[in-house]
């Protein structure tokens, strides 16, 4: 079993930065890849960006490419989400996620284990 815990989120100013972090435990945690997603009210979940654990490769969605930036602490479990130049379109309650498998890495049916997720909130 794998439990991941965000932390960070918060209200800030358009045009501000904040930096969630997910620290993730348990026995199995040792991931493929981990990912960021987020989710705003009646939206569907939006990938953000994941990780590759290992190499530390990345890949982002198109509408954070260029101002997020993912990174990871492989000693300390712990993945980073710095987002700069926020939108008020960003707001959303953010989610970490863990993944065993290489497919499909901006797709949420693909992750094993969720985070409770983390509220940011853009203001204009």
């Amino acid at each position: 079993q794998v439990q991941l815990v965000e932390s960070g989120g918060g209200l800030v100013q358009a045009g501000g930065s904040l930096r969630l972090s997910c620290v993730g435990s348990g026995r199995t945690f040792s991931p493929y890849a981990m990912g960021w997603f987020r989710q705003a009210p009646g939206k569907e979940r939006e990938f953000v960006g994941s990780i590759i654990w290992s190499s530390g490769s990345t890949l982002y969605g198109a509408s954070v490419k260029g101002r997020f930036t993912i990174s990871r602490d492989n000693a300390k479990n712990t993945v980073f989400l710095q987002m700069n130049s926020l939108k008020p379109e960003d707001t959303a309650v953010y989610y970490c996620a863990h993944k065993s498998t290489s497919w499909s890495l901006a797709s949420f049916q693909s992750y094993n284990y969720w985070g409770q997720g983390t509220q940011v909130t853009v203001s204009s």
